[in-house]
């Protein structure tokens, strides 16, 4: 099992920054992909960024490769997703995942998920 915590969602205004945290427990994370996904009311779950635990590589999208940025702190076991230049259409939840060995931008495939925290931009 690996337990998944996430933090540092809120209310922003367009154009401002935001930090979400994820902290991850529970076993050794090398094995393991941790990402980020999040959801938009009536939407699907979607893909925003991934790393790879054991080498650091990072999978993202070109949609918010510009803004967005993952990122780790191995021995605090935490991901973070640095958001920059905030939109309105960036409001969702947004959730930390993990699973084992290589990313996937569908939601399906990942094992562990954190509980969400709600990032809400305004305009």
């Amino acid at each position: 099992q690996v337990q998944l915590v996430e933090s540092g969602g809120g209310l922003v205004q367009a154009g401002k920054s935001l930090q979400l945290s994820c902290a991850a427990s529970g076993r050794n994370l090398s094995p393991y992909v941790l990402g980020w996904f999040r959801q938009a009311p009536g939407k699907e779950r979607e893909f925003v960024a991934a790393l790879k635990w054991s080498d650091g590589r990072i999978a993202d999208t070109d949609q918010l490769r510009d803004r967005f940025t993952i990122s780790r702190d191995n021995a605090k076991s935490m991901v973070y997703l640095q958001m920059n230049s905030l939109r309105p259409e960036d409001t969702a939840v947004y959730y930390c995942t993990a699973r084992w060995l290589n990313p996937s931008h569908s939601s399906e495939d990942w094992t562990y998920w954190g509980q969400g925290t709600q990032v809400t931009v305004s305009s």
